[in-house]
């Protein structure tokens, strides 16, 4: 009997001992650190040739590359995340720089660049373009931007900002983890005595940066030693002042619409109903064709008897008039994004100022696509240049800002311009099919609020609307008319209409029918002007403009010249 016992007491002592080393096995695998390597070209996201770009102490989706043992950034890396002044033009194969007081120009592959004062050599290429792709040297970019950068063999590490920072030393020789626990892919062996950035503590691992700029995970019981360190910000690089003109006192500014040579001589009649005003800007100037070509109205007499009632003159250059007179195919686009017609324009523009003895230049783009937005913003920044250099104010008309016409850029537009002017008006606009106010007080208000976000209060003009539009509703059919300002009383009284007030939109609301025709009008008369400079008022304006002489009254610029003198 006791020798079959045995061979059975045997086999469950092997199945008890098999089963403890499994389990030990086990619980030695879970507590043992793992020992795998993380692929590092999959870690960084790169292929052969390239550096990922490690901006402060995140890994961004942008890369590098090298030329020639030289670091370039592709252009849109470098107008996202380091500097969005440089301007590529790929038809010229030019990049632009453009600075307060002057243009950096470089051309494709060429190791130098040009400017006012001559030609500059650089020991690289400053910019080259591969397939459609342009590279701009992070050297030449250091010469207008504040900010590191340091090269490893998979990555590079950019710094534009810099603070305080928190640093540990690591205790005992151990890993740098992908994530921590310690079966995580290793990323390199950190030695005792290495100093980490601490960038995120957690409760038994904490995410750091090493020296050469990799960043993982270590285990909190390896680190010690803490400190703060104080960075030393990179301030090589001072850009040039942008300096401003500006008037004594509020601006307040009439367009003068000038529809021919002829409309020259109502000059006197414009006089004679403003008061307060300062600056006439007759509409004179107009693109003719896509090679930038000017229409002009210009009149040296005109400029002269403006001088001598106390005015200045700043001339207007719109983008439209002579396209809607005529049919004209002028594209905004098609000027602007070409170097060589755009400079051309300024250069126009700054000479027939100064040959007509022009005070300022009052630019009038309207209706650009967001396409043509960087290339208006680089026409903009180089007649600057060119107006500050001949001591002529640069006004800029603008909507009424929102998000979807912000390529506009208030925010720049408020360095190089002395005067942003905002068109107050057009919340419901002629041929819109939908009735409403042309400038509700709320419309007016936002608009200026989020103006001042971008622009300085002194810099900005809110132009008012001396006219209305007159609403027709029949069935689905929507149609409209303008109403001049000084006309809508006598237009309601014939129509025997007696508008009351309508708090909302801080204008006299009429509404009445006529046969199937529902007629309504949001009046802008002295009482709506009235509210609307008071609120102008309050937020310390750089002055007023109206749209336009002819349409007003003596009540309202009563009220316009009260309000230039405060």
């Amino acid at each position: 009997m006791k020798k079959k016992i045995i061979p059975i007491i045997v086999a469950l002592v092997l199945i008890i001992l098999v089963a403890i080393i499994g389990f030990g096995g086990k619980i030695l695998d879970k507590y043992t650190y793992g020992k795998e390597w993380a692929d590092l070209d999959e870690y960084f996201g790169v292929e052969e040739g390239e550096l990922a770009i490690l901006l402060q102490n995140d890994i961004t989706s942008h890369k590098a590359v090298i030329k020639d043992d030289y670091v370039y950034f592709d252009y849109d890396t470098v107008r996202e995340i380091l500097n969005e002044g440089f301007y590529v033009d790929r038809n010229e194969n030019k990049l632009l720089y453009t600075t307060a007081d002057d243009t950096k120009t470089v051309l494709f592959g060429e190791k130098g660049y040009s400017d006012k004062a001559g030609s500059h050599s650089l020991e690289y290429e400053a910019c080259y373009c591969q397939g459609e792709t342009v590279y701009v040297a992070a050297e030449y970019v250091l010469l207008y931007t504040n900010y590191a950068y340091e090269r490893f063999d998979r990555h590079l590490q950019v710094d534009t900002q810099w603070g305080q920072k928190q640093t540990m030393e690591i205790t005992k020789d151990t890993q740098l983890r992908v994530r921590g626990g310690i079966k995580s892919l290793i990323l390199k062996e950190l030695e005792k005595g290495e100093t980490v950035e601490l960038l995120e503590e957690m409760e038994t691992w904490s995410k750091v940066k090493t020296s050469d700029s990799v960043i993982g995970y270590v285990e909190n019981k390896r680190l010690g030693n803490f400190n703060t360190i104080t960075e030393m910000p990179i301030e090589d690089y001072v850009p040039k002042e942008y300096t401003s003109l500006s008037m004594p006192g509020k601006v307040s500014l009439g367009w003068h619409a000038v529809g021919g040579v002829a409309g020259n001589s109502t000059l006197g009649d414009m006089l004679a109903e403003a008061r307060g005003l300062n600056v006439i800007a007759p509409t004179w100037f107009s693109i003719t064709d896509n090679e930038g070509s000017i229409r002009s109205y210009a009149s040296k007499e005109y400029v002269e008897k403006a001088h001598g009632s106390g005015l200045q003159v700043w001339g207007v250059w719109d983008n439209f008039n002579y396209k809607n007179e005529t049919g004209a195919d002028v594209n905004s686009y098609e000027i602007l994004s070409s170097t060589t017609k755009r400079q051309r324009l300024s250069e126009s523009i700054v000479n027939t100022a100064t040959d007509l003895g022009l005070d300022g230049v009052n630019i009038d783009f309207e209706s650009l696509t967001e396409e043509c937005g960087v290339h208006y913003i680089q026409f903009l920044k180089e007649l600057s240049v060119l107006c500050r250099e001949k001591g002529l104010i640069l006004s800029i008309d603008n909507y009424v800002p929102f998000n979807f016409n912000n390529y506009y850029r208030l925010d720049i537009q408020g360095q190089i311009a002395d005067y942003v002017i905002i068109m107050g008006y057009d919340e419901h606009w002629r041929g819109s099919g939908d009735p409403g106010s042309v400038a509700s007080i709320d419309y007016v208000s936002n608009g200026l609020d989020r103006t001042l976000a971008q622009v300085p209060a002194e810099k900005v003009v809110n132009a008012l609307p001396f006219y209305t539009i007159l609403w027709k509703t029949e069935g689905n059919k929507v149609t409209d008319e303008y109403i001049r300002l000084n006309n809508v009383a006598d237009f309601l009284q014939r129509v025997n209409v007696e508008p009351t007030w309508d708090e909302a939109t801080c204008q006299n609301y009429a509404e009445w029918k006529s046969g199937n025709t529902t007629y309504q009008i949001w009046v802008e008369d002295t009482e709506s002007i009235r509210v609307k400079l008071n609120v102008m008022s309050s937020k310390n304006l750089g002055g007023v403009a109206v749209w336009r002489l002819g349409y007003g009254n003596t009540e309202v610029w009563e009220l316009i010249a009260a309000y230039v003198a405060l």
